[in-house]
């Protein structure tokens, strides 16, 4: 949450068994490699795991950076591109929203793809380094393609995302995620490219869901600096 990060061991499959297990803390105190730059001073909004082990993409603003966040809790986290413009490292994004920010992301279940969110307008991308000829689908907004956050906070997007259950197969490929909106939380199913296996599995406050991480919400973030 802008310059602040914490681990949480958010139980999906209990009610409010949720469990603080580091932090919170700055996001230079826990990752050596973003401190001092745009990502500790600014915060970072979003981000998306890669197709590669341990590799993230993360955003602030209009910078994104790919980075090594050493999952196996070594110090050996490190930006191995970038930071650099949205519209750099993604040629494909130039003259669209998503070039000037992206609000919130998450991983698809296929290879080097992923969904970026804007407003109510959503990017399913393929970002695959090896492939010169970088492709995305359409634009097309969260009403039009999400039919179970028609009519909910969602519809006209939401501040941030991740995919909790990554199912990959030849006859199946489908994934769990959560939406974040101010202070409510959804958990939703749904099948890349597809409208019509799409499930709103609950929607209710974090406080609610997660107690634990209810009671150290809502954050001051005195660090931020003011863009």
């Amino acid at each position: 949450m802008k310059n602040e990060v914490v681990i949480e061991d958010y139980a999906p499959d209990t009610a409010t068994n949720d469990t603080i297990v580091y932090g919170p803390c700055h996001i230079g105190e826990a990752f050596s490699s973003l401190k001092d730059t745009i990502f500790e001073e600014q915060g970072i909004d979003c981000a998306f795991a890669s197709s590669e082990e341990g590799v993230a993409y993360i955003f602030s603003g209009n910078k994104c950076a790919k980075w090594f966040y050493a999952p196996d809790d070594s110090s050996d986290d490190e930006i191995r591109d970038g930071p650099m413009p949205i519209a750099e490292m993604f040629p494909f994004l130039k003259r669209t929203m998503f070039e000037k920010g992206v609000d919130a992301a998450l991983e698809s279940s296929g290879p080097y793809e992923a969904y970026l969110f804007k407003g109510k307008y959503y990017a399913r991308i393929n970002y695959n380094p090896e492939n010169k000829d970088h492709r995305r689908t359409n634009i097309s907004t969260i009403h039009d393609y999400w039919p179970c956050l028609r009519n909910t906070t969602y519809e006209n997007g939401f501040d941030g995302a991740f995919g909790y259950q990554i199912y990959r197969g030849c006859n199946q490929s489908r994934v769990e995620a959560y939406l974040f909106k101010k202070d409510s939380y959804a958990r939703i199913v749904f099948t890349p490219g597809s409208t019509t296996n799409e499930q709103l599995k609950w929607s209710k406050r974090i406080k609610q869901g997660w107690p634990n991480l209810g009671r150290i919400l809502p954050r001051t973030n005195r660090r931020l600096v003011a863009n």
